[in-house]
This record gives C-alpha cells, sequence and structure tokens, in this order.
C-alpha cells in the first residue's frame, strides 16, 4: 500500500508534464510544416552547381 500512495502521485506528475510539453511544443510551433519535413529529408544536398 505504501508504494500505490507514492507511484499513484508520480504517475499524475509525470503525465502532467508530458503534457505541458506537448502543449509548449503544439505552442512554439514544432507541428507547423510536418509535410515539407518529410519531403526535405529526401532531397539530396549534395548536387554539384
Amino acid at each position: 500500500m505504501n508504494a500505490f500512495l507514492f507511484m499513484l502521485p508520480a504517475a499524475f506528475g509525470l503525465a502532467l508534464a508530458g503534457l505541458v510539453a506537448f502543449l509548449w511544443a503544439l505552442k512554439s510551433g514544432q507541428f507547423e510544416d510536418p509535410q515539407g519535413d518529410a519531403s526535405r529529408i529526401l532531397m539530396d544536398g549534395d548536387d554539384p552547381e
């Protein structure tokens, strides 16, 4: 029972930290252009000009 009383608030704290991190990433624009990032990785930047 002692372990349960420690683990329950720890689980809620970690869930809250994950939610705050996700909302921060959403607000800072981390998910603005996922399609551009997906196509940018396929481009070859070593083309001689």
